[in-house]
């Protein structure tokens, strides 16, 4: 079962999350949620979640 973590403003920020999460050996999804303000879920094994949300932290503090 797939868990949203995060919702992104823009593809290209979703994009890059999945990116450093799929560096980091997890598996991701993304899906728009809402098309016409641009935003998107990202979504990840419920299993994971944990793990993800450390990652997901750190990825997102060093984006500030």
């Amino acid at each position: 079962m797939w868990t949203v973590i995060y919702i992104a403003p823009t593809a290209k920020i979703a994009e890059s999350i999945k990116n450093r999460l799929t560096q980091e050996g997890f598996l991701v999804k993304i899906r728009p949620i809402n098309v016409s303000k641009q935003q998107y879920e990202i979504l990840v094994p419920s299993g994971e979640l944990e793990e993800v949300q450390e990652v997901l932290n750190s990825i997102l503090n060093s984006q500030r």
